[in-house]
């Protein structure tokens, strides 16, 4: 669960990074970047939420 808080911070800090680069300086390739980080993102919540349900149940 750690390793995936992890994961989950890490990626986030990622997108923030590259959307600030969209919006701040205009960088077109970092839109492309935040867009692909939040699809990562989107997996890694969903596992998240998988790892959660099952840590609840025990």
């Amino acid at each position: 669960m750690k390793d995936l808080l992890a994961k989950i911070n890490a990626e986030i800090e990622n997108f923030v990074t590259e959307s600030n680069s969209l919006v701040e300086k205009g960088v077109k390739a970092a839109g492309a970047r935040a867009r692909k980080s939040t699809l990562e993102l989107e997996k890694l919540l969903k596992e998240f939420r998988k790892v959660s349900i099952e840590n609840q149940k025990k």
